[in-house]
């Protein structure tokens, strides 16, 4: 298992378009994936449990990843978080 924090530096308000963006960048992989923000853990491959979050830029998050591809996932989440896009 993986744990990093990342900075959220996404270049426009965190709603509903880059909450799904960042679902769809969690989906591609087989691993495990949970944000953690707010004292919530979230699976970040569910779209509802993300719409719970309110992520603002600055904000520090928690990412975790568990499983054979956690490194690429993590790399991949991060990179989406920090405005390169995927």
């Amino acid at each position: 298992m993986i744990e990093r924090a990342i900075e959220v530096n996404v270049k426009e308000d965190f709603d509903a378009r880059p909450i799904a963006m960042l679902v769809q960048v969690a989906s591609r992989f087989e691993s495990s994936i949970y944000i953690v923000a707010q004292d919530k853990k979230v699976n970040a491959k569910s779209i509802m449990g993300m719409m719970t979050l309110t992520l603002n830029k600055g904000e520090t998050i928690t990412v975790t990843a568990d499983g054979e591809d956690e490194q690429t996932a993590i790399e991949s989440i991060s990179n989406y978080l920090n405005g390169k896009e995927e």
